[in-house]
């Protein structure tokens, strides 16, 4: 059962149209919240939490921020491959902003005799 109800929710990103996938999404929310296995209740109701979210990959088009999650995923990967295990301890190479370790020196502008 958790696995077909797994599937059906995989099912609905692959629909013909984006009115068949949100027609099974509507169905889903209105059926995971009361599943009697508890993780799919779970699912469900975390699911109905983000109804607004789920339903609107349907009106966009397919947009999503799938590819800004990648970065960070990556990014994350490559601190951790780098032996970084604390972010704090990690700056990237290409933050410019982070590049100064000292301040500034002061410059004089008149020089005192």
């Amino acid at each position: 059962m958790a696995w077909q109800c797994a599937q059906d929710l995989r099912a609905v990103y692959h629909q013909r149209s984006p009115a068949q996938g949100r027609a099974l999404a509507e169905k889903i929310l209105a059926a995971f919240p009361s599943c009697p296995i508890p993780e799919i209740a779970r699912l469900g109701r975390t699911l109905r939490q983000w109804r607004t979210q789920l339903l609107s990959y349907f009106d966009t088009g397919g947009a999503n921020n799938g590819g800004t999650e990648a970065i960070g995923l990556i990014e994350l990967h490559r601190r951790i491959a780098r032996g970084f295990r604390n972010q704090a301890n990690y700056r990237p190479p290409h933050a410019p902003h982070r590049r100064r370790t000292h301040p500034p020196r002061p410059r004089l502008t008149h020089r005192k005799y």
